[in-house]
């Protein structure tokens, strides 16, 4: 792998994962919510984040490495930015807003943006795609849990 992609890959898990510092956990809060008795403890929870980071960020680094960034490739850059800004927002409104209808919405636009990321990622490496399918199964998956907590509480 080339050294900018190594770049691109460390920028985007950095990037990806600075909302857990600037938003950080609040336990009091998250377990005095109603929750359905197989919710994932949140540790477990952090640490699929933190392996989901890794995959979108290879796969991003992928897709540099094959056709670098521009032009060809604006629909993915432009999906991937607005990914992430729904990726940071989530532990906005949950952890500092507790804003769960909120974070329900906002965890359904990042399991649509992670799908549409799949196919625009595979069109220039498969495995690039591939390697998005594991984030968007679990923002389904969070989506959902999501909306139990709404509804729950």
């Amino acid at each position: 792998m080339k050294k900018t992609s190594v770049l691109v890959f460390m920028i985007v898990y950095l990037l990806f994962s600075i909302s857990g510092f600037l938003f950080p956990y609040d336990a009091d809060w998250y377990t005095s919510l109603a929750k359905p008795d197989w919710t994932p403890d949140g540790s477990v929870i952090g640490i699929i984040w933190a392996l989901l980071f890794g995959l979108i960020a290879l796969s991003t680094a992928i897709v540099y490495q094959k056709r670098s960034f521009g032009r060809h490739n604006s629909e993915y850059l432009l999906l991937l930015g607005i990914n992430y800004i729904l990726n940071q927002a989530f532990s906005y409104l949950q952890f500092d807003q507790h804003a769960l209808f909120a974070t329900f919405m906002d965890a359904l636009f990042i399991a649509i943006t992670s799908l549409i990321l799949i196919f625009l990622a595979g069109r220039q490496n498969q495995l690039a795609g591939w390697l998005l399918l594991p984030y968007f199964l679990w923002t389904a998956f969070a989506t959902y849990l999501s909306w139990l907590f709404y509804y729950m509480n």
